[in-house]
C-alpha cells in the first residue's frame, strides 16, 4: 500500500469519525418533547378522573378538554416566548447596526481584539477584521454571532414554533383518548396505548442523546406510568372523600 493510499484511508476514517449528530436537536427535540408532554399530562389527567369512578363520557370529555386546553396553552406560550426572544434579538441587532454605522473603526478594533484573545497574531487579526468589516451586512452578522451568539438570518419563527407545539402536544394527548373514541369502554386500552407511545417517544429521543433507544424508552415509560398511577390514586382518594 502506498503512502498516498494510506493517507487517503486515514482521511476517510477521519471524516467518518467527524460526522456528528445535530446536538441542538433541530425540529426533533421540541416535537418529541411536545408529544411526550401531551401524552403524560393527558394520561395523568384522564387516569386521575377515572380514579374517581366517573362515567365513561366524563373521561372522554376530560381527555378532549385536556387535549384542547393543553395544545392551545402550549401554542400560546411558545408563540409568546419565541416572539419575545426574537424581538429582543432584533432590538440588539438594531443597536449593533447603529454602532457599526456610527463607529466603524471602534467596531473593527473590537473584532480584531476578539480574534487576538483567541490566539490570532495582532497584525493578522487586524487585517482579518478590516477585510470582514468592508461589507456592513457581513460585519453585522459576524458581530452578532460573536457578541450575541445568534445568526441574524436564522432567527426562530414564532408562528412555526406555535404551530409545531400545538400539533405535537395534540398528537401526544390524542393517544389516551383514541381507544375511547374507537369504542373502548374501559381505561386499560387507553393506558396501554399511551404507555406504548411514551416508550416510542423515549426511543426517538435517543437520537439526540447518548443513551440507547431501549433505555430512553423505558425511562420515559416508567416516568409516565408513575405519573398516571399517582394521579389515579389521588383521583380514587378524592372520589372517596367527595362521595363520603
Amino acid at each position: 500500500m502506498s503512502v498516498v493510499e494510506t493517507g487517503a484511508d486515514l482521511h476517510e476514517a477521519h471524516r467518518d469519525n467527524h460526522t456528528h449528530r445535530d446536538v441542538t436537536g433541530g425540529w426533533l427535540r421540541p416535537a418529541v418533547f411536545g408529544a411526550m408532554d401531551g401524552l403524560v399530562s393527558n394520561l395523568a389527567l384522564m387516569t386521575g378522573v377515572a380514579g374517581g369512578a366517573v362515567s365513561q363520557q366524563t373521561i372522554v370529555i376530560t381527555g378532549l378538554a385536556g387535549l384542547a386546553a393543553g395544545a392551545f396553552s402550549m401554542a400560546a406560550g411558545e408563540y409568546t416566548s419565541v416572539a419575545s426572544q426574537r424581538e429582543l434579538v432584533e432590538a440588539e441587532l438594531a443597536v449593533e447596526r447603529q454602532e457599526l454605522r456610527k463607529h466603524p473603526k471602534d467596531e473593527m478594533d473590537e473584532l480584531a481584539a476578539l480574534y487576538v484573545t483567541r490566539g490570532v497574531e495582532p497584525e493578522l487579526a487586524g487585517e482579518v477584521a478590516r477585510q470582514l468589516s468592508q461589507d456592513p451586512e457581513q460585519a453585522l452578522e459576524i458581530h452578532a454571532r460573536e457578541e450575541l451568539g445568534v445568526d441574524p438570518g436564522d432567527l426562530p419563527s414564532p408562528l412555526l414554533a406555535a404551530v409545531s407545539s400545538f400539533g405535537a402536544f395534540a398528537l401526544g394527548a390524542l393517544l389516551p383518548v383514541l381507544p375511547y373514541l374507537l369504542g373502548a369502554t374501559e381505561l386499560w386500552p387507553a393506558v396501554l396505548l399511551a404507555l406504548l407511545g411514551l416508550f416510542g417517544c423515549g426511543a426517538i429521543v435517543s437520537r439526540v442523546t447518548a443513551r440507547t433507544w431501549w433505555f430512553s424508552g423505558l425511562r420515559q415509560l416508567v416516568l409516565g406510568g408513575t405519573a398516571a398511577a399517582l394521579t389515579y390514586g389521588l383521583g380514587t382518594l378524592f372520589g372517596v372523600a367527595v362521595g363520603g
